[in-house]
């Protein structure tokens, strides 16, 4: 078995943005490096400025590289392209995507620790550049760039893989964890309790779902929702304990619950039902109520 240990630099982040440098260490069972590959390539759009600001690889850099299928890192990635072989990357959903955009098909087992971070250190923070300072790592890297002759520069694609390479070793050593334990937690969805993002960033889920059900119900039917956000949110309604506030949000009972506004005006809930725009799971509330008259 072979841990490839694989970072990429890009022309962007958006979907027709390519990869213009390939880094990755292949090490034995023992976290021991036997190889190490690092190649810019040539894209075939330009590289973004934007992309540059970060990695600082520039088109006169890659200017007269091979297209990446040309590359040597590229034809050995295939040959340990095996279920046999662990890949290990952070935030494997981008870099994987990237090398799919170059005909490469991976079928390693996947070790994600951007993902595996969340499940060990869950109010942590996962970027690999502040674990890198965060957990001291960057004071291993001159022993391991003078023992293996490597150079590396900050966003660098071999200098995250040297971070990245370090943080892999940190996990297994400090949390007792096995590599098919690694592999488990990359596949297990995550549970969050707060959202991270949008309208109610900060603020707990089952908060959000208790007092504005119709935005629940908004990003469950959200097509591209992230799978462990919405993993979290039916978590959570599955396990909620309190009942769930809907409110008229226009009209003469604004801010009113639906229960309250049954007691003094059963009409005008009846309109409501029949003619106001609502979530659907207001609908059937005030359906239920309506039902029990």
């Amino acid at each position: 078995m072979k841990i490839i240990i694989l970072d990429t630099e890009t022309t962007g982040n958006k979907q027709e943005d390519r990869i213009c440098q390939l880094s990755y260490l292949v090490l034995n069972e023992d976290l021991e490096i036997e190889e190490i590959h690092n190649e810019l390539v040539k894209p075939p759009i330009p590289i973004s400025y934007e992309a540059m600001a970060v990695h600082h690889i520039t088109n006169e850099m890659v200017e007269d590289k091979p297209q990446i299928k040309f590359t040597n890192s590229y034809k050995r990635l295939k040959e340990l392209n095996s279920p046999e072989n662990i890949i290990v990357i952070h935030n494997s959903e981008f870099d994987l995507e990237m090398l799919r955009k170059e005909g490469f098909n991976p079928f390693f087992k996947l070790i994600d620790t951007f993902r595996v971070l969340k499940h060990i250190l869950p109010d942590g923070k996962f970027g690999l550049q502040y674990n890198r300072y965060a957990l001291g790592l960057y004071k291993k890297e001159k022993d391991i760039c003078k023992k293996y002759n490597i150079t590396i520069n900050a966003h660098d694609a071999l200098g995250d893989v040297v971070v990245l390479y370090l943080l892999f070793e940190y996990i297994l050593k400090n949390h007792n964890l096995t590599y098919e334990e690694l592999i488990e937690l990359t596949q297990k969805p995550i549970l969050y309790d707060k959202f991270y993002q949008g309208k109610y960033k900060f603020e707990k889920i089952v908060d959000v779902i208790v007092k504005d059900p119709d935005y629940i119900e908004y990003m469950l039917n959200l097509e591209d929702l992230d799978k462990d956000l919405k993993h979290s949110i039916k978590t959570h309604l599955e396990n909620l304990d309190i009942p769930i506030e809907f409110r008229f949000n226009i009209g003469k009972y604004k801010g009113m619950l639906i229960e309250d506004v049954a007691e003094i005006d059963m009409q005008y809930l009846s309109w409501a039902y029949h003619n106001m725009k609502m979530g659907k799971w207001m609908r059937e509330k005030i359906g239920k109520i309506l039902n029990k008259v």
